[in-house]
């Protein structure tokens, strides 16, 4: 049966919106070389309303690649640095007194954007880190008792390094829950580092990305029409089923203190299904679930000491696990 004229109008737009999100890639690549794995990620996140954990040692471009995606995408972004003298205010926004009307007026903080990079997040103390809860789980702010809604679209890309420990107060377990993905941000190839070196040698400025040719290719319209197709896309009964098998064989594993809660299965199908739109399918496949599960599982579950002793790891026991529990045909 042909399609109606809306059901045909909104495939157009949703093919449109993927071919704008595909050339995100090639775009953030003109300022950061060699992460399209995160990239992508980014863009997972963003198509399920979720938030981001960014993790590798200084110097790999994990705030480049923030501010390159901000670029690409047309989208407002702001950056906190994080430090121990941080207050939950300096985040969220305070209550200001005008002299003027003698009344106070609610003063937004840099919460208040699209794209929100939380630079050193594990630097400051839980009380600040905790202003960021209600902002990624209702997408809102609530000063003074009334509750002040945030930008749409609205991403949280926090940065952490996983190698220096002193001075930093490590994510309670509800607030990496809030994360839909954590994703680890490798030390480049010997072949991107030398075209990271040859960028800057002929004068590629990071704090400069317009010069560098980064120009928006997508926008908050194609986000939309991308939403809406991620949304139609078929999962079945199985993969639903396989889903929850993968979960709830985190609970069981003897190497780990904390399983995967139902929270967590639900972020794992919804960046499967993300993931299935963007390579170009209506219909989530076993193979979508096993390429997000590292990234969608791998801060919600919570190692053994001794298992972490004998060098056992988050993503050996997620891969683990994967490799056990039988695969849908």
């Amino acid at each position: 049966m042909a399609p109606t004229t809306d059901s045909a109008g909104n495939t157009e737009d949703a093919a449109a919106a993927r071919a704008s999100l595909e050339t995100l890639r090639t775009e953030i690549a003109k300022a950061v070389v060699g992460q399209d794995p995160a990239v992508t990620g980014l863009v997972v996140a963003l198509l399920c309303r979720g938030h981001v954990l960014l993790e590798g040692v200084p110097g790999v471009a994990k705030t480049l690649l923030v501010r390159a995606l901000a670029s690409a995408l047309e989208l407002d972004t702001k950056r906190v640095q994080f430090t121990p003298d941080l207050m939950p205010s300096d985040v969220t926004g305070s209550l200001v007194y005008d002299t003027r009307t003698a009344e106070f007026s609610f003063q937004p903080g840099p919460v208040f954007t699209n794209l929100l990079l939380a630079d050193e997040i594990n630097r400051t103390p839980p009380k600040t880190q905790s202003s960021l809860l209600e902002a990624m789980e209702e997408r809102q702010v609530t000063v003074d008792g009334i509750p002040r809604p945030l930008p749409e679209p609205f991403l949280v890309a926090a940065t952490q390094n996983p190698v220096e420990y002193e001075g930093t107060y490590p994510l309670p377990e509800a607030q990496l829950d809030r994360f839909l993905l954590k994703l680890t941000i490798p030390l480049p190839s010997r072949e991107d580092e030398i075209a990271v070196l040859t960028r800057h040698a002929s004068g590629f400025d990071p704090r400069d990305l317009r010069a560098a040719g980064v120009r928006p290719v997508a926008g908050p319209t194609d986000l939309e029409a991308a939403r809406a197709a991620v949304a139609e896309t078929t999962v079945s009964a199985e993969i639903t089923a396989y889903v929850v098998d993968v979960c709830r064989a985190t609970r069981q594993s003897p190497s780990l203190t904390l399983g995967v809660s139902p929270r967590g299965a639900t972020a794992l199908l919804a960046a499967a299904r993300a993931w299935a739109w963007l390579t170009g399918r209506d219909y989530v496949t076993p193979d979508d679930v096993k390429a997000l599960a590292l990234p969608a599982l791998r801060h919600r579950v919570q190692l053994r000491p001794e298992a972490e002793m004998e060098g056992v790891t988050a993503d050996s026991v997620i891969n683990s696990v994967l490799a056990q529990v039988p695969v849908p045909r």
